[in-house]
C-alpha cells in the first residue's frame, strides 16, 4: 500500500522516494554497493520525522489526527480485545456502524468496548458514513452503558470522528436528543468508564462517547468544539484560514490537557501513530488499563462524584 504523505512531511517524501530509486539499482549492481548510501538516507528521513513530528502546529496535527493510516476502531479491538462479540442496533430504529460496540475481554478482564468507526476504502467508508454517526448510534451506546451497568463491567471508549451527522434524517430522528442522552448516561454511569481520543474528536458527536471518567488522548489527537474549517466559515465568514482557527482553537492534546480537559496524552511514535500502529496502540493499551486499575474498588457513588467534579472543574480555573 502506498503510503499517504501529509503536506509538511513532502521533504521526507522526497528523501524516501530516492531511497527507494537506490534500493532498486542496487539490485542491479553489485551487491551492497550503495548500502552505506541507503543506510545514511534512511538516518536522515528518521531525524527529518523525528524532528518535524517534535514540531507540529495546531493545523499540522489536525491534519494528523485525520491520516486515513492511523489505527482506527476496528484496529484497536483487534489489538487489544479478546473475544469482542459485537451488539448491534439501539432496538428502536436501526443499526448505525459509525458507531461500533460490544463485549470483550481487554487483558483478561471483562469489559465494554465501543467507538467510533470511519472505515478505510470506498465500500467501508460509505458502511460506517465516513465515521459521522446518525440518533441511532448514540441510542446503541446507550444501550451498551446500560448493559455495562448491568453487569458491573467497565467501559472502553475510542473517539475519533468529525461530528455527528447532520442531514435532515438525522435531525428528524432527534439526533440533538440522542447526545443529550448518550452524554447524560456516560456523565452518570455507576461503573468506570475510560475515553481515548484516538485521531478527531469532534463537536457533541466526540463529547456523547468521551465523558468518561478519565479522559485520555492521543499526542497528535484533536478534540474541539467544532472543526477548524466550520470556525472560519461561521467566526470569520471564511476571511481567514482552517490554520489560523485550529491555533486560536487550542484544539490540540496540549493545550487541553493545561486546560484540564484530558486528563493524559498518551506518546505517539515517531512520525505519528500511523507510522508504527503496533506500537502506538500497545501505548493506549497499557494506558487504558493504568487507568482502569486505578479506579478498581471505587463505589458507584464515589465514581459519580469524581466525574462531576471533574467535569464541572473545566473552565473554572482562575475564577474566584
Amino acid at each position: 500500500m502506498a503510503a499517504h504523505y501529509l503536506e509538511f512531511e513532502r521533504p521526507i517524501a522526497d528523501l524516501e522516494a530516492k531511497i527507494e530509486e537506490l534500493s532498486k539499482l542496487s539490485e542491479t549492481a553489485s551487491p551492497g554497493s550503495f548500502d552505506d548510501e541507503i543506510e545514511a538516507l534512511r538516518s536522515r528521513a528518521q531525524d527529518m520525522r523525528r524532528e518535524a513530528y517534535a514540531n507540529l502546529d495546531a493545523w499540522q496535527k489536525t491534519q494528523v489526527a485525520r491520516h486515513p493510516d492511523r489505527p482506527h476502531f476496528v484496529d484497536y479491538v483487534g489489538a487489544l480485545i479478546d473475544e469482542f462479540q459485537e451488539l448491534r442496533g439501539d432496538r428502536k430504529f436501526a443499526d448505525d456502524q459509525a458507531i461500533m460496540g460490544g463485549l470483550g475481554r481487554f487483558r483478561g478482564r471483562a469489559v465494554v468496548v465501543m467507538g467510533n468507526e470511519k472505515g478505510r476504502d470506498t465500500q467501508s467508508r460509505v458502511k460506517h458514513n465516513f465515521g459521522y454517526a446518525r440518533p441511532e448510534a448514540y441510542r446503541k451506546t446507550v444501550r451498551l452503558m446500560e448493559l455495562a451497568e448491568r453487569f458491573t463491567l467497565p467501559v472502553i471508549s475510542f473517539v475519533d470522528t468529525p461530528a455527528a451527522y447532520p442531514g435532515m434524517a438525522s435531525e428528524e430522528r432527534g439526533v440533538a436528543e440522542a447526545i443529550a442522552r448518550s452524554t447524560e448516561k456516560a456523565l452518570m454511569l455507576s461503573v468506570p468508564m475510560v475515553a481515548v481520543v484516538t485521531g478527531e474528536g469532534g463537536s457533541g458527536g466526540a463529547i456523547a462517547t468521551a465523558c468518561g471518567s478519565r479522559v485520555l488522548i492521543m499526542e497528535h489527537a484533536i478534540y474541539s468544539v467544532i472543526p477548524p474549517e466550520g470556525a472560519n466559515s461561521i467566526l470569520w465568514r471564511g476571511a481567514r484560514t482552517a490554520a489560523e482557527a485550529a491555533k486560536a482553537m487550542k484544539i490540540t492534546a496540549q493545550d487541553l490537557l493545561q486546560m484540564k480537559i484530558v486528563d493524559r496524552i498518551i506518546p505517539e511514535p515517531p512520525g505519528g501513530a500511523h507510522s508504527a500502529p503496533e506500537a502506538a496502540m500497545a501505548a493506549v493499551g497499557d494506558a487504558v488499563e493504568e487507568e482502569l486499575k486505578a479506579l478498581e474498588g471505587l463505589s458507584a457513588e464515589e465514581l459519580k462524584v469524581r466525574r462531576s467534579e471533574r467535569f464541572y472543574a473545566i473552565g473554572r480555573s482562575g475564577l474566584q
